[in-house]
């Protein structure tokens, strides 16, 4: 029964996309950019909500005959008022909840992978204990129908109006003049990252859109040229380039020879609505940059690797998630679905590419794509990767893929539990001193485990014949495995950063310092281990870097051209935050 309202289901959606999509509405769609009124209307407009989702919910509710549980009981009334969600936000997202079910078996698990492929729900995040699903509340009813007793009432709310937590995410539309033209001395603009610096630090105080990324990591490049050079990885579906911070220091003594050299991978964005990963990318490549010849384990790290920040691998995905759904999570190119665009770049790379997962099915968050490598950008990130180490003397010792949400760390392999990695026990020994450098760092404690156990899980820890959990979803074509399958990386690891629920993908900002020093903490330990440190050390000289930029800008020579990329970055700040 359940695999036929699945199909009936999938056929009018598609039908529905036939009949609803047109090219002027999508180029509508995408074009348009969201507004912040200081004095927006609180009441929930549903016709603005997205069409496949209002025919999917309709036709849930009228094949499970389920009833609208949307509150209609009076808004509590506080001295202060506090901003509302503007209309387009409620059309988008208004209804829409985020629940998490505690799975203590594997019946359990079953009846929830299979419920939220009928229903075609967005799971958030699994790991071994719990799932997090975000659904509209009028489809409540029919997912707690088709789950057996124990999962009814085995969940709770982690975010009840998903709308404001959206609109809260966004940087405050208040906050402007954040480089006031008549502050000569420029410093408003510090890349110091002491704890008193933090509040004048404008750039790591909110998120950043992708127009104001780029123009900071050139001014980067111009202000350190000695050891810090920006390059593109590639070129995405929609045309933009994948911008990435190369930094390091190479000899310069022609009589050595020449060995290849080592380089590590520091990448975030695969998924566009995961941007605290963007923003720890941008954090720890910024330390390390403003950090040379002040710190001695930075400098040592800078002139032994080659460092390659990647802020987003999704840079049209990210863009989308500025402008139009804050929730998006693939890439954006165009599927066999004209309805439905985008695949999961972390799903789409060659090795155990998974091809009967969600193949069939392009609205999928997973959809890994009609074959391998059919993500564009994951295609010729891989290309970019392959040509480095054929062409251009490039080893590649250490991958690290920062996502969120969870706290976790995770080490090959994601596409199954019954093959163990050959390098399993090195793995494991870099993992677990990760996590414990990020604890010494900021307190928080991060699990580590092999990526697969994130989808499946024994029921029975230590033995033999364990019971393992069916799969939320895929965990094959991931960039994980790739890296230390294909690329031959011995050190490659996924980073699930935070929180673990209470926020999700819609961590406030003020988590991006230290969650920032977290993944700073880890940075550094993993080169120390690399070169053969396998200890614990705090460097507080790194966590708290004396200041460089202002330094720069004051012995530059290139005094006005840094005062215009300032003032262009500014520029870009101010009309963001209108």
């Amino acid at each position: 029964m359940r695999y036929l309202i699945s199909s009936t289901i999938w056929s009018l959606t598609v039908l529905s996309s036939c009949l609803t999509a047109s090219p002027s509405s999508t180029r509508s769609s995408a074009s348009l950019s969201l507004q912040f009124p200081q004095h927006p209307s609180s009441e929930p407009n549903h016709a603005g909500r997205p069409i496949l989702s209002r025919i999917k919910d309709n036709i849930v509710r009228i094949l499970w005959d389920s009833p609208s549980i949307l509150s209609n009981s009076p808004a509590i009334k506080l001295s202060t008022p506090i901003p509302k969600p503007p209309s387009k936000l409620l059309g988008r997202y208004g209804g829409d909840v985020v629940l998490r079910f505690k799975i203590k078996s594997a019946e359990e698990a079953e009846a929830l992978v299979e419920a939220t492929k009928v229903l075609f729900l967005d799971v958030w995040e699994f790991t071994p204990e719990w799932v997090d699903i975000r659904l509209s509340k009028d489809v409540v009813p029919s997912l707690l129908g088709l789950l057996p007793p124990s999962l009814q009432y085995s969940h709770s709310p982690l975010i009840h109006d998903l709308a404001q937590a959206v609109f809260d995410s966004y940087p405050s539309p208040a906050f402007v003049d954040v480089f006031p033209s008549a502050r000569a001395d420029h410093r408003t603009f510090s890349t110091s990252l002491r704890s008193s610096s933090d509040q004048k630090n404008i750039f790591f105080h909110d998120y950043q859109p992708l127009s104001v990324i780029v123009p900071w990591m050139r001014l980067l490049q111009s202000l350190f040229p000695t050891h810090v050079r920006m390059i593109s990885v590639g070129v995405s579906y929609e045309g933009r380039d994948i911008p990435a911070l190369q930094i390091g220091v190479h000899s310069t003594n022609a009589e050595k020879p020449s060995s290849p050299h080592k380089s590590i991978i520091i990448a975030g964005g695969s998924h566009a609505r995961e941007w605290i990963s963007t923003s720890s990318v941008n954090y720890v490549a910024y330390s390390l940059i403003t950090a040379y010849g002040k710190s001695k384990s930075v400098t040592t790290l800078l002139e032994n690797f080659d460092w390659i920040f990647i802020p987003t691998l999704n840079p049209d995905g990210y863009v989308y998630t500025w402008e139009n759904d804050r929730l998006w999570r693939k890439n954006r190119q165009q599927t066999n679905l004209r309805f439905c665009r985008g695949v999961d770049l972390d799903r789409a790379y060659s090795f155990e590419w998974d091809e009967e997962s969600s193949r069939n099915n392009p609205c999928s968050e997973s959809f890994s794509g009609e074959g391998p490598f059919e993500g564009v950008e994951a295609w010729r990130f891989a290309s970019w990767v392959r040509n480095q180490t054929k062409n251009h003397n490039v080893e590649f010792v250490g991958f690290l893929d920062l996502h969120s949400y969870s706290q976790q760390i995770l080490y090959p392999y994601s596409y199954t539990c019954t093959s163990a990695p050959p390098s399993l026990e090195n793995l494991e020994e870099l993992a677990i001193g990760l996590a414990k450098a990020i604890r010494l760092s900021g307190g928080e404690t991060y699990g580590v485990t092999s990526a697969c156990e994130g989808s499946v899980a024994p029921a029975r820890k230590g033995k033999k014949d364990q019971e393992v959990y069916p799969r939320i979803e895929t965990g094959g074509g991931s960039a994980l495995d790739w890296f230390y399958h294909e690329a031959h990386v011995r050190y490659a690891y996924q980073i699930k950063l935070r929180d673990t629920g209470s926020y999700g993908f819609l961590l406030p900002s003020e988590n991006i310092v230290p969650t920032g020093k977290e993944v700073l903490g880890a940075i550094m330990y993993f080169g120390a281990f690399l070169l053969g440190n396998k200890g614990i050390e705090v460097d507080d000289e790194m966590l708290d870097p004396p200041t460089a930029a202002n330094e720069k800008l004051r012995k530059s020579g290139n005094g006005d051209k840094t005062t215009e990329e300032l003032k262009s970055i500014s520029w870009e700040l101010r009309r963001r935050r209108r």
